[in-house]
């Protein structure tokens, strides 16, 4: 059964953060009605993207992608939800921003595939991997979070 606590990763990449769209995206999670429970900026090095990137890290392209995220910081955030993975994704919208459905924030917000201003874990387990690969245990916060009385029904609270 889903959790109210589920976790997920999203990092705010460089172009975004350069082109001064961090209130906006995170103003769109919080409008859900999801949790934040860490932040941070930070600069990313080889070690890391070769780790998160894992699945295109010997790709000739590869090299690009790493530039690009080290152009500037990154904001990491973990939120927190009920199925808020899935939530997430669908808040994101689809990779390849120029294709992303009106109202997503890429949809609104990107035109390209790397530049597109948002990365978001894709499934439960690879979230569980990113946030952890993320934060460490002290910068995820937990806390009571009043408006979920108005977030969720209270069964949906209580698993």
């Amino acid at each position: 059964m889903a959790k109210v606590n589920e976790q997920t990763l999203i990092l705010i990449k460089p172009d975004a953060i350069q082109r001064g769209l961090v209130g906006e995206i995170v103003t769109r999670f919080e409008r859900k009605g999801l949790k934040l429970v860490g932040m941070k900026m930070m600069a990313l090095n080889e070690a890391v993207l070769r780790e998160h990137y894992a699945h295109i890290a010997d790709k000739p392209f590869f090299p690009g992608v790493a530039k690009f995220m080290q152009s500037t910081p990154v904001v990491a955030m973990c939120w927190q939800g009920l199925q808020v993975v899935d939530a997430v994704r669908k808040i994101t919208g689809i990779t390849k921003a120029r294709e992303a459905e009106a109202g997503s924030i890429r949809g609104d917000l990107a035109m390209s595939v790397a530049c597109n201003v948002i990365h978001a874990s894709d499934t439960v387990e690879n979230a569980e991997k990113e946030v952890k690969r993320f934060f460490k245990d002290d910068e995820i916060h937990s806390y009571d979070k009043s408006e979920y009385t108005h977030v969720y029904a209270e069964d949906e609270r209580a698993v």
